[in-house]
């Protein structure tokens, strides 16, 4: 792996380093205290700057719109954007949004791609994805209770959903349903297109997390499927592939999640550190940064997050030269690596910021609440861990070690 940046990132990263800074970071403390639909208007000019800056959509194909960052350009893109929680939304390469465009343009139809994929890209509308069941358990998206069964030229959808993030204010939502019961278990399933405005589909509430209900994009929603009824030319890619699908998008996905968990600890490493150096802590003027074990947080956090980083581009160097599928072992390992790295460095910054961490005076307590998620979405940290294993394990058997 080459690990030069091209001339061309170094100017992108920084344009979008300087932005963060002054554009966004300020904004965070309204972020915090107000709901996010209010923020919406001066989130909207900050994104008509992002497109005349021509940083619109990094991650989606130059052919519909984005820039067709590869996924090593678009990790270091994200691990900027994700100093600030509003990074990603403002340049427009959020989940669930990012992976949803993926899949409409791998596997959409023309007719998909013009009514759904254009105008997503664009920023006209918003989308987001319906898997994760109340009482099924998301570490096994296999085991769905979701039903889509053909009527006439229709698929009439019955279940219930929850943690469909952003769906309050989408425009459409991709939807995890069995179609075919008696297949094999992993041809079961497939994704179909339902507009959230079609009878049936009801957002029931946006789940509180950690006491946040949140609001629009900012929220996750607990949605449930009554008889909801689309056209069966809604049917997302081939019938039955939904968990090959879906795979398709977890990949690339967990590259975007980790680089802005990288993000976050760049941020949070940087609060801690400047803490460090300025916190006075005894009549002598002595800081808190003189203490040894504040200066071993620091050596370690800095020691992490780089082993952490390193571990991540080339998971992603791999899926562009080699693929997922080769790579699935170095996806699996940053998935678990790098949330618990991001939890570390969060709490420690916390820590050396007393009480002044746990308010919202600082990002830090934002940071803390919502991403503790990260070691449960996407594939719990055990699974992910039994999953290397297993393989690890399996490379051994016949083998003579001396």
């Amino acid at each position: 792996m080459d690990f030069a940046i091209s001339e061309k990132m170094k100017v992108i990263v920084q344009m979008i380093d300087e932005f963060v800074e002054n554009e966004l970071i300020p904004l965070e403390p309204e972020f915090i205290n107000s709901d996010f639909s209010e923020m919406l208007p001066a989130l909207r000019e900050k994104q008509a700057m992002v497109k005349q800056m021509e940083l619109w959509a990094p991650g989606f194909p130059a052919d519909c719109g984005g820039m067709g960052l590869n996924l090593v350009e678009l990790g270091l893109v994200s691990e900027a954007l994700g100093r600030t929680p509003l990074g990603h939304f403002v340049f427009w390469c959020q989940a669930p949004d990012a992976g949803n465009v993926e899949i409409l343009h791998m596997y959409g139809s023309g007719e998909q791609k013009e009514q759904y994929l254009k105008p997503l890209v664009r920023g006209d509308i918003r989308s987001c994805f319906s898997m994760t069941e109340v009482d099924m358990p998301g570490s096994n998206p296999v085991m769905l209770e979701t039903t889509a069964v053909k009527e006439g030229g229709d698929y009439v959808i019955n279940g219930h959903k929850w943690y469909t993030t952003a769906a309050d204010g989408s425009e459409f939502a991709i939807v995890m349903a069995v179609t075919d019961p008696a297949a094999p278990v992993y041809l079961q399933a497939s994704m179909i297109i339902v507009p959230t405005d079609t009878p049936g589909f009801n957002l029931v509430r946006n789940i509180p997390i950690m006491g946040h209900e949140g609001d629009d994009y900012a929220s996750h929603a607990e949605i449930l499927y009554q008889s909801c009824r689309v056209p069966q030319k809604n049917l997302l890619g081939p019938e039955g592939q939904g968990f090959a699908i879906a795979q398709e998008r977890l990949g690339p996905g967990r590259i975007h999640h980790c680089m802005r968990w990288l993000g976050v600890c760049r941020r949070a490493f940087d609060l801690m550190c400047a803490r460090a150096n300025e916190r006075v802590i005894s009549p002598d003027g002595k800081r808190l940064g003189t203490r040894q074990m504040v200066r071993q947080w620091i050596a370690d956090s800095a020691a992490e997050i780089q082993a952490a980083r390193l571990m991540t581009l080339h998971a992603a160097w791999r899926i562009d030269n080699e693929g997922a599928k080769t790579a699935r072992d170095d996806i699996s390992m940053i998935k678990y690596m790098v949330a618990n790295t991001m939890q570390r460095v969060v709490d420690r910054a916390i820590q050396v910021y007393g009480g002044l961490g746990m308010t919202d005076d600082t990002i830090l307590a934002y940071f803390y609440r919502h991403e503790r998620a990260a070691r449960i979405y996407d594939g719990a940290d055990e699974v992910h861990k039994m999953s290397v294993a297993k393989r690890i394990l399996r490379s051994y058997e016949g083998k003579t070690v001396r």
